[in-house]
């Protein structure tokens, strides 16, 4: 491991593994997965893990993730603007089934506002989570900012032309006039439904 041995490294490492195998790795296999010679230096940065809260142990000594491990930070409403890294610092944090977030240290959640994505089941309230460095294909539900205004649309793209499309027949079919930024792609929807 060329990249210098920190919690959260040795928690994404864990994490990939967890995410691709659905299960922890053995301690041997972490002796591989973090690149270190022993078990006793698996133990040290497991105990560093469980001490931050990041892992839990049961009373079988199975290993698991706390929630906290898979928080994304809420960043805001789709409509109401499109926040800079400064302005990521809401204080909201939403612990999301790992199964949801593929890539978690490049994702956060916005809420929708408007019903522009009706017909695709996407309505308001419900929050999406965003994939910052996907790059999108044709068909895809991208956030976008076109012409300084962010929207989030299906992505269209026919020879060289690029072009938003709404999943709801009463709104018009969006050309950037200057341009268009592409803020991410949307990898999930979530509904809270309230009793």
């Amino acid at each position: 491991m060329k990249e210098k041995r920190t919690i959260k490294r040795v928690q994404k490492i864990i994490a990939a593994f967890f995410r691709e195998n659905r299960r922890m790795p053995s301690f041997a296999e972490m002796i591989g997965l973090l690149d270190v010679k022993s078990k006793s230096v698996v133990h040290f940065w497991i105990n560093k893990l469980i001490d931050a809260g990041i892992l839990a142990k049961d009373g079988q000594g199975r290993l698991s993730f706390t929630k906290q491990a898979f928080a994304i930070p809420l960043v805001g409403s789709v409509q109401a603007g499109f926040p800079s890294d400064e302005e990521e610092t809401v204080g909201d944090i939403l612990s999301m089934d790992e199964y949801l977030i593929t890539k978690p240290e490049s994702s956060f959640l916005l809420q929708v506002s408007g019903d522009s994505m009706i017909d695709e089941g996407i309505r308001e309230g419900d929050l999406v989570i965003v994939e910052r460095d996907k790059q999108p294909r044709n068909g895809d539900i991208v956030i976008a900012e076109v012409d300084g205004e962010w929207t989030l649309k299906y992505f269209r793209q026919q020879e060289n032309q690029v072009f938003l499309e709404a999943a709801n027949p009463k709104y018009p079919v969006i050309r950037p006039k200057k341009e268009l930024r592409l803020g991410g792609v949307v990898t999930a929807v979530i509904r809270k439904y309230h009793h």
